[in-house]
């Protein structure tokens, strides 16, 4: 994680987040160890919690805790586990944390609405997943967002890095460990074509499947079109796919109808943060049996021995039964740990109650610190050029409507 361990290296004298008290939900994973320990290193207190019941690696849990970080989680948690993991997270006594680094918005909500007092006195917020990101823009447009809060997700390298690259290698992966799968000509359907759908699709078409895909948004359906997929309803082909991926941050995307009406042994899956995109709910009917195979891999099976292949219940695929790219994961916790310590050295009254995107600048910074692992070298502006385009010579380079 080149760019965390820059980041450490750099700051560690300064300690800009001396004074930071930090409570954490996000997946509990090696490459967070390190985040976790960088954001240590820099001066702050953490606690921390699971922000899914299915992805914990429990040695790096263990292995935190054992290093003094208070953790709440264990791979494998029920529902009321994972609110009690959040709530030992939150309520100690002594203890009042200032910053919030969540995944999903469950801590934050969690916050917001039990312990109102305290969430009054954050002094900042920082959020990395689509689900978490429309949570707070619903709290700021009901004027109850009492605390500035950054926008990670949306930050490029946020969302190219980790959304569009990683998932176009973590997808195979995570097939592949749970199904023992061959892709070269199955027919797959990925609902949505946003920066994780774009990289479920290319790397799936790589290796020789026919990829459908399924859009709510215009333009990003032009876009499917002109990377040469077929557009289509769910409806249309849900009777002849063998592969159904979900990436749209929605809810009941797949939907009873649509599983009562596949084909025998698809597979079903969700690469978005959240599990409301397959209407698992309604497969637990006591028509329809249940038979776990293996880890994360349910067989539901119908009266007539129809059967398809649930993988996670519904969860996040890759980080409950894979891995992700350590290197992708360097970016985004860079990203993660530089919106904190804008937040929390910011001057009152830079930032306002509201959800704020990461300055362009941070953004050019944190990619700048990964070229060196690639041995890349950037072109410098002559004065001259800088003047002609209006730039300063260290950037930003781009103004913030840029479309990357």
């Amino acid at each position: 994680m080149p760019a965390l361990m820059a980041l450490r290296k750099r700051a560690q004298g300064e300690k800009p987040l001396a004074g930071a008290k930090i409570v954490g939900c996000t997946h509990i994973t090696a490459q967070t160890a390190v985040l976790m320990e960088t954001l240590g290193a820099l001066g702050a207190q953490c606690r921390w919690a699971a922000c899914n019941i299915y992805s914990t690696l429990n040695e790096v849990a263990a292995a935190l805790a054992e290093s003094g970080f208070p953790v709440f989680a264990w791979k494998g948690e029920s529902e009321d586990d994972f609110w009690w993991c959040i709530d030992r997270c939150v309520n100690v006594e002594g203890w009042q944390p200032n910053m919030i680094l969540d995944d999903g918005g469950d801590l934050t909500h969690w916050i917001y609405k039990k312990y109102p007092n305290m969430f009054k006195k954050i002094k900042g917020i920082v959020e990395e997943s689509v689900t978490g990101v429309h949570r707070l823009y619903q709290l700021s447009k009901a004027g109850k967002l009492c605390v500035p809060a950054m926008n990670v997700n949306d930050s490029v390298t946020k969302q190219k890095f980790d959304n569009l690259y990683c998932c176009r290698e973590s997808i195979l992966d995570g097939l592949k460990r749970t199904t023992d799968m061959m892709f070269g000509g199955k027919q797959v359907v990925v609902c949505g074509y946003g920066e994780v759908g774009k990289g479920c699709c290319a790397a799936l078409k790589a290796m020789g499947s026919i990829v459908y895909v399924t859009e709510i948004d215009p333009i990003c359906a032009l876009q499917a079109c002109m990377d040469g997929f077929r557009l289509v309803k769910l409806s249309e082909v849900i009777r002849q796919v063998d592969i159904v991926i979900t990436c749209t941050g929605n809810k009941n995307v797949v939907t009873r109808e649509h599983l009562d009406r596949m084909k025998n042994s698809c597979i079903v899956c969700n690469m978005g943060h959240s599990n409301t995109e397959i209407d698992v709910a309604s497969l637990r009917t006591p028509e329809l049996t249940w038979e776990r195979v293996r880890s994360q891999v349910d067989h539901v099976i119908w009266p007539d021995g129809k059967r398809i292949v649930l993988l996670a219940e519904g969860r996040l695929l890759n980080l409950s039964c894979s891995t992700v790219p350590t290197f992708v994961l360097s970016i985004t916790a860079t990203t993660q740990a530089l919106a904190l310590i804008e937040l929390y050295n910011a001057p009152e009254g830079r930032y306002k109650q509201d959800v704020y995107l990461l300055p362009k600048k941070m953004d050019e910074y944190v990619a700048s610190l990964h070229l060196p692992t690639f041995d890349a070298h950037l072109t410098e502006l002559t004065d001259e050029q800088a003047k002609y385009l209006g730039l300063n010579k260290n950037g930003p380079f781009k103004p913030n409507y840029y479309r990357y």
